[in-house]
């Protein structure tokens, strides 16, 4: 009779490449699959610790001991000893803690606990210089995750920020990184996993270990749950989106694993909707502080700026390193003074000297960060409209992102520069229901204020109601709630949406309405739910594949360097593990001879993450 062994043989002498891995990890038990991951992470040159951090973050209790005894049975050596000789510090102590496999699964929760362990964390990290470790080690690694599930929600109201926001502030390194993946784990397993599953196949390249150990470990317990959470947080299926990252019977395996293609459905399973509940409720829960990347320069001097630049562009040749230096680390209320220092000192129109002296992307580039944010937005608004075709994603953009008082801004701003209303602009360049949603947007008319929960509920069912509508009537039903509202009032409609028809907003306007009409309600839903990752995805897609839109590029780094960019280049890390400044350097090479193009921006950026 053929032994297992035996048969282990075969596969790998039949088999090649990751189609084998994938096989023969199929062909072993879970504990000894989760057991072969942890020794492989630890053996050899170097330690793959985010493998680590997966495996030891994500499995309950039973799991951590059958794979702690399949370890010591496989490899004769113990599992927390091997660690610890791999790892070092905080780090360390934690994946110790969590191969214990001790944390508390009672389900009891005392409330008085809950407070003093909120306090206690707030006390550890944000309320200190310094940070007490041990503190979060001991809470995070051992309390029920429902007792956690509260903890968390009572160090919000303590210090108005996310457990996670305190964990990237206070912590660094693989630490941080661990410590974030128990948080993402006590909150959803399945989100968890999903996040990993689409950095592991983004991008250029597929990381194949992470995608086969991560398919094979869940397909039994939670696949389902995954798919869903993947849907809700990409609008894209994880089907989908193995069926384009991989190939042949690796990909057939992959897939049947996966088990069935999402974007097909229509209604959530019950832990994603309560998932995307609560993403809502957290949306609407968090403070988020806005943070520039482009403040006032201190000891401001405009006439000496304004001497510094026209000796730049004075004689033979442009001392192009000067006017970077100056223009990008002043805030636009100083670049402004500068302009009139320039033409009080010298009688120039500093705008028509460095159009003379600079040329391309830099020029755009530069003259963008001269002009008013009103002058910029409507000159924006003006390039998306002029010549043969429209760019309808920058009228989006900017529409959906600017304040009341902006866009009344840019109204005058437009008026004043074109001689025509950016309204009648509008009608003539766009029709139809895209062209009613902007211009309702460019009213610079919508509410303000926090939600108001009755109206919300209703607000929630005539949207539910209207999914059930003739097309013409869903989208103006959607356009006068989606155009009108506060943001804050938006978060709970969007809310109690889900608990209305077990769907989230984004899938419907995805599954329901195309073109124009379905990427500027799409665009409001996003900047609701999360302005800086809405424009963190915008710059992503600005700069990947083939060729940089320049202008989406420098639009969105001159209109946020003084609102959130900062907050741009967390999401940006966040979700695609690779910081902006980084993606900047590499996607903008291409075409930039000079470099000074790419400078300008990085300095905008305002440094690596």
């Amino acid at each position: 009779m053929l032994s297992y062994q035996d048969l282990i043989e075969d596969l790998k002498y039949e088999l090649t490449g990751k189609f084998e891995r994938l096989i023969v990890s199929l062909m072993r038990s879970r504990a000894y699959h989760d057991a072969k991951e942890i020794h492989d992470a630890i053996k050899g040159a170097g330690t793959n610790e985010r493998c680590l951090i997966e495996v030891l973050a994500s499995r309950n209790n039973t799991q951590i001991h059958e794979m702690v005894a399949a370890y010591k049975d496989a490899y004769g050596s113990d599992i927390e000893e091997d660690v610890i000789a791999d790892t070092s510090g905080h780090f360390k102590k934690m994946l110790v803690v969590l191969l214990q496999g001790t944390r508390d699964e009672s389900g009891v929760v005392d409330a008085d606990l809950v407070e003093q362990d909120a306090q206690d964390l707030y006390a550890a990290g944000e309320e200190q210089w310094g940070t007490d470790e041990a503190k979060f080690i001991m809470i995070l690694g051992n309390r029920s995750v429902t007792h956690l599930h509260m903890v968390f929600d009572a160090y919000e109201k303590i210090a108005e920020m996310t457990i996670e926001d305190s964990i990237k502030n206070e912590l660094s390194g693989d630490f941080e990184r661990l410590m974030l993946a128990v948080v993402q784990c006590i909150r959803s397993v399945p989100m968890f996993f999903a996040k990993r599953l689409y950095k592991s196949m983004k991008g250029l390249g597929t990381a194949d270990n992470t995608l086969i150990r991560i398919m094979i470990s869940r397909s039994e317990i939670d696949m389902l749950d995954i798919r869903e959470c993947f849907r809700l947080r990409y609008e894209k299926s994880l089907y989908n989106m193995i069926k384009d990252d991989t190939s042949g019977d690796y990909k057939r395996t992959l897939l049947n694993l996966c088990g069935g293609d999402d974007d097909l459905a229509g209604e959530f399973f019950p832990e994603a909707a309560q998932i995307a509940y609560k993403m809502w409720e957290l949306s609407a829960m968090t403070k988020v502080q806005l943070r520039p990347s482009v403040r006032p320069t201190p000891d401001f001097d405009p006439a000496a700026d304004a001497q510094a630049l026209r000796k730049a562009m004075k004689g033979f040749g442009t001392d192009e390193d000067a006017i970077i230096d100056i223009v990008a680390h002043r805030s636009n209320a100083q670049r402004q003074e500068i302009r009139q220092a320039f033409k009080s000192l010298l009688g120039r129109d500093l705008m028509k000297d460095l159009k003379s002296e600079l040329s391309k992307n830099l020029e755009r580039l530069i003259i963008g960060l001269m002009l008013t944010p009103a002058e910029f937005n409507a000159k924006m608004m003006r390039k998306a409209m002029e010549g043969a075709g429209t760019d309808e994603h920058a009228l989006i953009e900017i529409l959906v992102t600017r304040s009341n008082e902006e866009i009344q801004a840019m109204n005058a701003a437009y008026q004043d520069a074109y001689k025509k209303t950016l309204e009648e602009a509008i009608q003539s360049d766009t029709s139809g229901h895209f062209c009613r949603i902007l211009v309702s947007l460019v009213q610079g008319a919508r509410e303000e204020g926090p939600a108001d929960v009755e109206r919300a509920n209703a607000d929630a069912q005539e949207l539910a109601d209207a999914c059930n509508a003739e097309s013409d009537d869903m989208e103006m039903k959607f356009m006068s709630i989606l155009c009108t509202r506060s943001f804050p009032h938006l978060r709970k409609v969007f809310q109690e949406f889900v608990r209305c028809t077990n769907k989230d907003i984004e899938q419907i306007i995805k599954k329901e309405m195309s073109g124009d009409v379905k990427n500027a309600f799409y665009a409001i839903v996003r900047s609701v739910k999360n302005q800086p990752s809405y424009f963190a995805d915008r710059l992503y897609k600005a700069m990947k594949g083939l060729g940089t839109d320049d202008r989406a590029l420098i639009r969105i780094m001159v209109s946020r360097s003084e609102v959130d960019l900062f907050n741009i280049r967390k999401e940006f890390k966040e979700t695609h593990d690779e910081s902006l400044h980084e993606f900047i350097q590499v996607e903008t090479m291409i075409g930039d001879t000079s470099g000074d193009y790419r400078k300008t921006l990085l300095i905008l950026c305002g440094g690596e993450d």
